[in-house]
């Protein structure tokens, strides 16, 4: 009878460390999952990362660009504003000049 109490002892042993393997082997299997997921979640993060720095470079060509054309039409601008003084004074002169033909 000791014997039979032994081998049920035993199994009773053998039936827990068979539960405690297949719960390991579950919380592994999770974790091997919940790694997968957060490789995929990291890799779709990285190529959402190189997409904003690719845009991010490209706007600020085109930052660069326009503040170039920025440049060019300021001095632009200053050329207009120079030659509308210079031909104001002009015109000035002629109506001056029409002025003391016409008195």
């Amino acid at each position: 009878m000791a014997a039979a109490a032994m081998d049920l002892t035993e199994q009773g042993a053998e039936t827990l460390a068979v539960a405690d393997f297949q719960a390991l082997e579950e919380r592994v299997l999770r974790a091997v999952e919940l790694l997968k997921a957060e490789r995929e979640a990291h890799a779709a993060a990285t190529s959402k990362v190189e997409e904003l720095e690719r845009h991010s470079a490209e706007l600020e060509r085109q930052l660069a660009g326009r503040a170039e054309q920025s440049t060019r039409l300021e001095g632009e601008v200053s050329q207009l504003q120079q030659e509308r003084d210079h031909v104001r004074g002009r015109v000035e002169r002629l109506l001056k000049h029409l002025d003391e033909f016409t008195a």
